[in-house]
């Protein structure tokens, strides 16, 4: 073997044990092969998106610069490798520019292997030799700003003494690149995700990335097995909107596509139909046909209180869901009677003269005169910390369960406990409120409770 031939084959075992076949590729019909380098960005990189208003994206990963190589029978003692380079966000000049710092470069290193010196600048000081500084700024398809670049490419292109033809630009400069680097970067930071381990906020167990869903917003890590049979009661429960971070006083929620990751398409299906009508409940301008056949989401026009369907043609109240009724009051049952009067005793100035004009105040006032007064419910109640709803105790323990928003709470120091273990806060003897779980509860309570609890 020809001593070309020996150190060809030397730097090509060398390259396949440093990269993992993902970063190097050997060809098998000739000696050469395809290096893909993720350039080391700093930390706290962006990408921003400029147009009429400017939006800011941190990104850990860039799409790889492709290096592909053929190795001439004559490398290292008198040939240069036969190679293109190309990229998804870099120009053809920048690229250009680093085709002739390889030249360069072999010509400083000539008779010896260069293929691992060009990949070690093309991964660490590309960004430097290009002036590549955070943020980049990257161009929306369609854009005023995105004509503008492709038009200076397109002057750049005719001066072809500037542009080398082994820089190959791997996208039509119409196209959007920004999804294409957000989509690559979320792939990236999940495959690195995978690969740690990380200790589950709820079973207590170490466990690796790939068995583990990490919380967008927040960043807390959970084992798959524990969020799953968390979702799974939520959602059978009807509780779509309370998908969010186990960890107290934390709100963030899971994503769909992270909920139909962990339960069976039966519930997802569920999750996803509750989902959508929880949506359409929040929207002002949609109602639901009251008819028990039929409960069509409906469109409202804005300062009209009636709501016609378009499947059945029922014509209703959109305020009290009975047949439309023009401008007479609204009609209501003894039960609605006692629910309005909670609800006008807590509404705002404006709320409250809404309400008169839409029940009429002899409604209210005798909605108010038979109910309650606000002492006895000072006296009485205590506001979930959470929605604030008044919450009276009966009897039981003193976790409590929010009606209205479903939090659990304790009586005695009005605390947030945590959804998936919420007596660990009596338990804990660094709480305010340890071994007072049944504080000033009477006996034969407390031995109904663990009779419940038993069976």
């Amino acid at each position: 073997m020809s001593e070309d031939k020996e150190a060809q084959e030397d730097e090509l075992l060398a390259l396949a044990s440093i990269y993992d076949e993902e970063e190097f590729h050997r060809a098998e019909s000739a000696q050469g092969g395809e290096i893909q380098l993720c350039l080391e960005l700093p930390p706290d990189f962006k990408v921003v998106v400029k147009g009429e208003t400017q939006t800011e994206y941190n990104v850990c990963f860039l799409p790889p610069l492709v290096l592909n190589f053929e190795i001439p029978a004559e490398y290292p003692s008198a040939s240069s490798p036969i190679f293109t380079l190309s990229c998804k966000w870099m120009t053809r000049a920048q690229m250009s520019s680093m085709c002739r710092r390889l030249d360069e470069l072999w010509e400083e290193n000539q008779g010896f292997v260069i293929l691992f010196t060009w990949i070690q600048f093309l991964k660490e000081e590309a960004l430097d030799f290009l002036g590549i500084q955070s943020p980049l700024e990257v161009t929306r398809a369609g854009s005023k700003a995105g004509a503008e670049r492709r038009k200076a490419d397109q002057a750049a292109t005719g001066k072809s003494s500037q542009l080398d033809p082994r820089a190959v630009l791997l996208m039509d400069p119409r196209a959007d690149l920004l999804p294409q680097l957000l989509d690559f970067d979320e792939a990236q930071r999940q495959r690195a995700f995978d690969c740690k381990v990380f200790c589950c906020g709820i079973c207590f167990v170490d466990k690796q990335g790939s068995n583990c869903l990490c919380f967008k917003e927040c960043q807390h890590v959970y084992c798959k097995a524990c969020m799953t049979e968390y979702f799974q009661i939520q959602i059978r429960d009807g509780n779509v909107q309370c998908l969010n971070c186990p960890e107290p006083k934390c709100n963030s929620l899971a994503t769909p596509s992270q909920v139909k990751q962990l339960v069976d398409e039966e519930l997802f299906a569920r999750y996803d139909r509750l989902l959508l009508q929880s949506s359409l409940d929040l929207m002002a301008d949609v109602v639901y046909c009251p008819r028990l056949s039929c409960g069509t989401a409906v469109m409202v026009e804005p300062d009209t209180t009636m709501g016609i369907c378009s499947a059945c043609q029922y014509a209703f109240c959109t305020l009290c869901k009975l047949g439309y009724h023009g401008l007479s009051h609204c009609k209501i049952n003894a039960d609605e009677l006692r629910n309005l009067k909670d609800e006008y005793l807590s509404a705002t100035t404006e709320g409250k003269k809404f309400m008169e004009q839409r029940f009429g105040k002899r409604v209210i006032q005798k909605a108010v005169e038979e109910s309650f007064s606000r002492d006895w419910l000072n006296e009485n109640c205590k506001c979930c910390p959470r929605c604030g709803t008044n919450i009276q105790k009966v009897d039981g323990c003193n976790k409590m369960t929010c009606t209205s928003c479903k939090r659990y709470f304790c009586w005695l120091c009005l605390g947030v406990l945590s959804k998936v273990n919420p007596y660990s806060h009596f338990n804990n003897p660094n709480s305010p409120c340890y071994n007072q779980l049944f504080h000033g509860v009477d006996l034969d309570e407390e031995d109904a409770f663990w009779s419940d609890e038993e069976d």
